[in-house]
């Protein structure tokens, strides 16, 4: 089967720009222009609007320059605008070689905003196009509102497109600059477009507002376009463009008779390069590039994953350059720990792995994150609390601490059967907590080990808050010995380091 081509133009350095609280600088825009051209492989991008700032213009030459030495200029593209030429001037300063002249695409925004006839419209338009051949400067058109104009107006849509189709122009762009279609109209509009005009190259410039824009995209390909514009993590104004990644993953896996240049492997790289420049998040559960999109929290699934990939679809990490992952939490099971067990190198027995899948279900009770760096501390905590008998627990305790007042602790505790209840003061929690405790031992004629060193840690390499390890070192008749406490607060980590201790004595 032969493949149709279509071309991906990338517009996050403009349009994607419009995003709120975005502005990309000058070696940023470079940087990203590199990357986009070379290792995502787009086709063409788009980079800047004419006219807008020296900065802009400054980011825009670096571009060219670039693009000049690369032999690739005709990749780079400039949003220009009906104004007698001065934003073809501006070009020429930049270097660029392809303006996307913005035109009106809706008898109700020529009406309202221009305040002008078609004709008069279409005559400058012309005069624009005419003096940018002059220039060496191609031209491709966009038709703003386009999406309105064939609801709203589609004999001035028409009579617009046979202007066009007989001027010089490479590229006609059709914008749903709102962001109104629905996947019906857009396979509906498009169809009767191509139809007409088969010879003619149309894009088709997708919005999300009603987060169809990846659905319209779809059925513009199907409905004959040529060219799609996609911009990285969907940015762009309101609720943004359709994104680069999920239109990549969709053309690949659902229209095999489509060809497209895009590098997937390269997705996630740039995608978080955007966001680094942007310092907008990539919200987690973002097809494609959110962290947890390859990440399997439900046990059963994760047993699944080990029959046969049960829960696996054609969307594998390893294609955009990611890893698959298991989360740990309440609804972790036995298959995921040992997913991730496997991961480190570690293997536990039957009984060993019930403990440490237990321990982990608690934390996920509690709201606590646990990640696969945090399992050989679960591990150890797990395994040293059943090498010895437990005579001494801890029942309860309150922990105070006041402005104005001294730490104290109520302390309820069982020794062989018995229980006990104290209260005391102390310099802060744990020192209240060990005052409390001596009060007991005091009681049954027990002298306590002395405290030599108290040591607290996360477990490196993990970026997760959700624990933190307590280790204490005791003398016990000249004798020196460690006890380890695992717990999300460090205080409780402490108190369970602290009960090892009285059942080793």
């Amino acid at each position: 089967m032969t493949k149709r081509k279509i071309e991906i133009m990338d517009t996050t350095l403009r349009d994607g720009e419009q995003t709120s609280g975005v502005s990309f600088s000058v070696s940023e825009k470079l940087t990203l222009a590199k990357l986009l051209l070379e290792e995502l492989k787009v086709d063409r991008i788009e980079v800047a609007s004419a006219r807008v700032s020296d900065g802009e213009l400054h980011a825009v030459r670096q571009i060219t320059d670039w693009a000049k030495s690369k032999t690739c200029s005709d990749r780079v593209e400039v949003l220009t605008f009906v104004d007698g030429g001065v934003s073809l001037n501006w070009m020429e300063q930049a270097g660029a070689k392809v303006q996307n002249l913005l035109t009106k695409g809706s008898l109700n925004h020529l009406t309202y905003q221009l305040k002008k006839t078609p004709d008069q419209h279409f005559k400058e338009i012309a005069e624009t196009i005419s003096l940018a051949l002059g220039k060496g400067i191609k031209t491709n058109v966009y038709l703003e509102d386009w999406s309105n104009g064939m609801r709203n107006s589609p004999e001035y849509v028409f009579r617009y497109l046979d202007f066009l189709t007989v001027q010089p122009v490479h590229r006609i762009m059709l914008p749903d600059t709102l962001g109104i279609l629905t996947p019906l109209e857009s396979a509906d509009f498009i169809s009767q477009i191509v139809k007409k005009y088969p010879q003619i190259h149309f894009d088709f410039h997708g919005h999300n507002d009603y987060d169809l824009g990846v659905a319209n995209t779809m059925e513009a390909i199907n409905a004959g376009c040529r060219g799609l514009h996609l911009t990285v993590n969907g940015m762009g104004e309101r609720a943004g463009n359709a994104p680069m990644a999920s239109v990549v993953a969709v053309i690949n896996d659902f229209l095999p008779h489509i060809d497209i240049s895009i590098n997937e492997s390269s997705l996630f790289k740039v995608s978080k390069l955007v966001s680094a420049f942007t310092g907008f998040g990539i919200p987690v559960n973002k097809p494609i590039v959110g962290d947890n999109v390859f990440t399997q929290t439900a046990g059963i699934h994760a047993d699944g994953d080990s029959k046969n990939n049960l829960y696996f679809n054609n969307l594998l990490p390893e294609r955009f350059g990611r890893k698959r992952k298991y989360a740990l939490g309440k609804t972790s099971g036995k298959a995921n720990i040992q997913k991730n067990l496997q991961e480190l190198g570690l293997t536990l027995n039957e009984e060993d792995l019930k403990k440490v899948t237990q321990r982990i279900i608690e934390l996920g009770d509690k709201k606590e994150k646990v990640t696969k760096d945090d399992l050989p501390y679960i591990i150890s905590d797990v395994l040293d609390s059943g090498s010895y008998q437990q005579k001494a627990i801890v029942k309860s305790y309150v922990l105070t601490h006041s402005k104005g007042l001294k730490p104290s602790t109520t302390l309820s505790m069982e020794i062989e059967g018995e229980t006990f209840e104290e209260h005391a003061q102390g310099d802060g929690q744990y020192d209240a907590f060990m005052n409390a405790l001596r009060k007991v031992y005091r009681s049954k004629k027990i002298h306590l080990p002395l405290l030599v060193d108290y040591a607290v840690r996360i477990p490196p390499g993990s970026n997760s808050d959700a624990l933190c390890e307590t280790i204490i070192t005791w003398e016990n008749n000249g004798r020196e010995f460690i006890t380890r406490g695992l717990d999300s607060d460090q205080t409780v980590s402490a108190i369970k380091a602290t009960e090892k201790m009285l059942n080793i004595i």
